[in-house]
């Protein structure tokens, strides 16, 4: 089967889930799933789908995991405790295949947060497997683009760029070997730049930092949960902030984009996190404005740092590298980049958020085709009160 353990998964569905144990236990959502390619039918898949989620539901946390998760800082007791018992459960997914392949995760947001992540790699690795590829052929073309990517990270040692790198591909990778294959050799070839991975199972079994904090859904979420809607950023960095206390600072700007963020990310936020996190829109853009936003504030903007995710190429990252040294600390989180170019088109496949507690949410972003919400008078609704154009 493909998923074979819980942790194989990204860091950042684990912290939001502690944060929810915490916060908002008896919230309730709705995640609905989205395939962005044109002419793809999954509905040939359905079946086998369903087997892999059946499986999935069936998994459980060891002992050997549970101890891992205990030994990071700030990952705690009580949550440790309640991931003992955790488990999956099968009827909160719902998968239609009659006249289009749909999936829903429908109940309570602390028993679906998980299946996200491992749902859709699984459908990437399910997809891939129907082509009746030549898995040789494509691990071929795979190691060879990867040499490349490792030549090009190893010259900017030569120019003391401090480039740092962090694999960001779980949710779209080829296949689960080809996933442990991309981590082992990062890990073997750049000792330097090599900083870890999102993925949880690869981080522990590997010895390498896991990395991750919030992703939308979290402040997705703030915006059905009882305050004032033009207060949802404010009121769920809060919340963060509260949860982990000085850990995981980064925060996410652009689910209502980074205007809005910007004026919600005041000197309180700015002095509280460490810095934030892109993943939409033009990247020079973003990061002008984040270190113009810090100057403004009389913040030295080179103790801060930058966090760039939103589809990387190892050259587009280079170059954000070599523009930002010395004014903002740059770190860069590369997912189908690594983890699914081997010669074939990747899937760009999501699964959003889409209603909490039984009202929308949305995501609006800074790219064309990345926002996502169901109720067009709601998402009106959020731009006027967010000054979105």
């Amino acid at each position: 089967m493909i998923i074979n353990s819980l942790l194989d998964t990204d860091l950042y569905k684990l912290t939001m889930q502690q944060a929810v144990l915490h916060k908002f236990p008896a919230s309730e959502v709705e995640f609905k799933f989205k395939c962005r390619n044109k002419d793809i039918d999954l509905r040939r898949l359905s079946t086998k789908i369903k087997e892999e989620i059946r499986h999935l539901c069936s998994l459980r946390f060891t002992n050997e995991e549970l101890d891992y998760l205990r030994s990071i800082r700030f990952i705690k007791k009580d949550y440790v405790d309640f991931l003992r018992i955790f488990q999956l459960n099968e009827e909160y997914i719902h998968i239609k295949d009659d006249t289009e392949f749909s999936l829903k995760i429908a109940g309570p947001w602390l028993h679906t947060i998980l299946f996200e992540v491992p749902v859709l790699a699984i459908i990437n690795e399910l997809y891939f497997k129907s082509l009746n590829y030549d898995e040789a052929e494509c691990f071929k073309i795979g190691s060879a683009n990867l040499s490349q990517k490792i030549e090009l990270v190893k010259k900017t040692n030569d120019e003391d760029l401090n480039f740092r790198l962090i694999e960001f591909g779980t949710r779209r990778r080829f296949s689960f070997k080809w996933h442990n294959i991309i981590v082992e050799t990062l890990k073997k070839e750049l000792p330097k730049n090599f900083s870890g991975t999102s993925n949880v199972y690869f981080a522990m079994k590997n010895n390498l930092i896991p990395f991750g904090t919030m992703a939308h859904e979290w402040l997705q979420a703030g915006q059905a949960l009882g305050v004032r809607l033009v207060d949802s950023q404010k009121f769920m960095l809060e919340n963060w902030v509260s949860e982990y206390r000085g850990d995981l600072g980064i925060a996410l700007s652009d689910v209502v984009g980074m205007e809005a963020f910007l004026r919600d990310f005041d000197l309180y936020f700015t002095k509280l996190f460490d810095g934030a996190r892109h993943d939409s829109g033009d990247p020079y853009l973003w990061c002008d404005k984040l270190i113009e936003h810090y100057h403004s504030l009389g913040i030295d903007p080179s103790k801060k740092s930058a966090v760039f995710s939103d589809g990387l190429t190892f050259p587009l990252a280079i170059n954000l590298a070599k523009k930002y040294k010395g004014k903002i600390n740059t770190s860069f989180g590369i997912g189908t980049n690594l983890t699914n170019d081997v010669g074939l088109d990747a899937l760009q496949i999501v699964i959003k958020m889409t209603k909490c507690n039984g009202q929308p949410v949305a995501k609006i972003s800074d790219s064309s085709g990345k926002g996502m919400c169901e109720d067009d008078g709601y998402l009106n609704y959020l731009k006027q009160v967010f000054k979105i154009i």
